[in-house]
């Protein structure tokens, strides 16, 4: 019996030193912070040269301060409505120059000729005028030279629009230049007196990378920013807020921060922390700079947000530093997906006049 319980003794004493040094094997397998971070921050910059590279991020860069976000450029009275389904707008649209000087005055409808019937709503134009907007409604005598080397053909649309605050919008289309596929796009916001503010955009690059922005408001409103490399992501901003009064975003509740396998967590009133593949690591600071006081922001590292971490080995840096000059594409990426001005400027305002029969 005494043999037995010797037996037994021994095999726990084995199966404990096995747990143990698996553990250890463990620990020391895990990558360190600063290397995990240095390794995530290089691979989102060179995602990022990559996507800037393309013709579809030239595009995403176009923007406009007078053009509200898709979806949403009647007046803001309820003195308008509109019901637009894809089935009102289909057709092949194809930019043509009015030659006058009062041209700047038309509805944009005006410039285009509906040459072919098709399911999708296909339009055409030079990619140069829709790099500049201003010069959509203007001749010039080297506009004859043009062609329409860029297509955006919708594939899902419906616009049920009561009012600014009262708006259901969706907009799947495909983006061609010069006869090459640059991207795909994916738009849908419904804004409701009831049910708050459901906003989603993406843009699929055709080199495996996607852009996506998420805003979902209510007592808590959580918003997210997200880049990805075949469905795995590069960089990850979000922001859970709590309802405060009419502000857009409230009293920051979490603010989660992921660079490839490094995720950095704060939560109201608790130290942010950082990981390494779900791991904590204890011994680093971390430190949340921010370089305004407003609450109803959207904080982020491209809107004057930084973090600084202090390493174990007592070494400093900082998120902006470790990502460089990328973060002013990572920023135009961000504010695109909020506005997505070329389709708004094109699509809606084509689809608005046909409604109204301009």
């Amino acid at each position: 019996m005494k043999n037995v319980a010797f037996k037994l003794s021994g095999l726990f004493l084995l199966s404990s030193l096995v747990l143990s040094c698996s553990k250890t094997e463990t620990d020391s397998s895990q990558i360190p912070l600063k290397d995990a971070l240095t390794s995530s921050t290089q691979n989102l910059n060179s995602a990022i040269t990559d996507i800037s590279s393309l013709q579809a991020f030239q595009l995403l860069s176009v923007s406009s301060g007078s053009t509200l976000k898709s979806g949403t450029m009647m007046s803001t009275t309820t003195g308008y409505g509109a019901l637009i389904p894809l089935s009102l707008v289909k057709g092949v649209y194809d930019y043509k120059a009015l030659k006058t000087e009062e041209s700047n005055h038309y509805p944009l409808i005006r410039f285009f000729t509906k040459s072919a019937s098709t399911n999708n709503m296909v339009v055409n134009l030079p990619l140069s005028k829709l790099k500049n907007p201003h010069d959509m409604r203007e001749y010039h005598k080297a506009d004859s030279t043009l062609t329409n080397n860029f297509s955006i053909s919708v594939s899902d649309y419906h616009n049920n629009y009561n009012n600014y605050h009262d708006y259901d919008y969706l907009n799947v289309a495909d983006i061609t230049i010069d006869n090459v596929k640059a991207g795909g796009l994916s738009i849908k916001s419904i804004v409701s007196p009831n049910h708050n503010t459901q906003y989603a955009s993406q843009f699929d690059f055709t080199n495996g990378y996607t852009a996506k922005y998420l805003y979902s408001s209510g007592d808590t409103t959580v918003s997210s920013f997200t880049i990805l490399k075949a469905g795995g992501i590069l960089y990850q901003e979000k922001l859970l807020t709590i309802k405060k009064d009419t502000a857009k975003f409230g009293r920051e509740h979490q603010y989660i921060l992921t660079i490839g396998n490094v995720k950095i967590v704060r939560k109201h009133g608790s130290p942010a922390e950082i990981y390494v593949n779900g791991v904590l690591d204890p011994k680093a600071v971390v430190t949340i700079i921010d370089n305004d006081e407003d609450e109803d922001s959207e904080h982020s590292i491209t809107n004057k947000r930084d973090i600084q971490i202090t390493f174990a080995d007592g070494t400093v840096s900082t998120v902006s530093a470790l990502i460089g000059k990328s973060i002013t594409d990572i920023s135009t990426l961000f504010t695109s997906l909020h506005q997505v001005y070329f389709a708004a400027y094109v699509v809606d305002w084509i689809a608005y006049d046909i409604y109204y029969k301009r």
